[in-house]
């Protein structure tokens, strides 16, 4: 596995080593002991996944502690532009998102930790997401940022009218109107 740190504090992509020969390929998709050798030390308890149709845009979720869930995000089909938003209070990069194209193909996978809202849109005509939660979900704790925040900026990829958003998530707050960030 490689770990890269991405331009934002403790945000990080991995990738896999990938063993392929006549047969296929072959790779370890976690580790807990690669994790902890990096001095990442989380413990996942919870899995989901999801699929969806091209110009699904999921987010910008998160669940306020005490429940806040660090999350690791990988796609098992297809491929997704997924963003990570930095809501802790207290970080340098505050109010700053990263986005990464994420495919069954490139197997990268995103860990994103605590204090950050999450979201995806689907780029390809479906896809199958899958992520570790080091918490499980509690209902009343969660949060969310308007997806198309005008102040964040963020380009999802999707051909403007072909957007697909859940009624929740347009009536969701923008950042600056948010009442909640993390410390």
């Amino acid at each position: 596995m490689y770990l890269t740190e991405t331009k934002i504090k403790d945000l990080y992509i991995i990738e896999p080593k990938i063993y392929k020969d006549s047969r296929g390929y072959f790779f370890e998709s976690f580790s807990l002991k690669y994790l902890q050798n990096k001095g990442l030390n989380y413990t996942f308890i919870q899995d989901n996944q999801s699929k969806s149709q091209y110009g699904v845009i999921r987010g910008l979720h998160f669940q306020k502690a005490p429940y806040a869930q660090t999350k690791l995000l990988r796609v098992l089909e297809g491929k997704i532009f997924d963003v990570a938003l930095d809501m802790r209070k207290s970080s340098p990069d505050f109010g700053k998102s990263f986005g990464i194209e994420i495919s069954a193909e490139n197997n990268k996978q995103l860990l994103i930790p605590k204090g950050f809202a999450h979201g995806f849109s689907v780029l390809s005509e479906t896809a199958v997401v899958m992520y570790k939660c080091d918490e499980y979900y509690s209902p009343e704790s969660e949060g969310g940022i308007k997806f198309s925040d005008p102040n964040l900026k963020i380009d999802w990829g999707i051909e403007k009218g072909k957007e697909i958003v859940s009624e929740k998530d347009t009536h969701l707050p923008n950042f600056e109107d948010s009442d909640y960030y993390f410390d």
